[in-house]
């Protein structure tokens, strides 16, 4: 085998990885989107619960005044 020929396919192979790489990555890119959308919907939903029910709490925590 000739040097020129290892060359040649550690060049191809290199090609080809890069070639299924950036063909994989624009296949996951619109899903790891759409994920992540999500995740900050549901987060959003999770505050505005958390909120809820901490001034719900603060409602209900009765502060007396201090005694003369």
């Amino acid at each position: 085998m000739s040097p020129h020929r290892a060359t040649l396919g550690r060049y191809s192979a290199l090609f080809l990885g890069v070639a299924c790489g950036a063909k994989r990555y624009n296949y996951l890119k619109p899903r790891a989107e759409e994920e992540r959308r999500i995740a900050a919907e549901e987060k959003k939903k999770q505050d505005e619960l958390k909120l809820i029910e901490e001034t719900t709490l603060a409602k209900k925590v009765v502060i007396f005044p201090p005694s003369s």
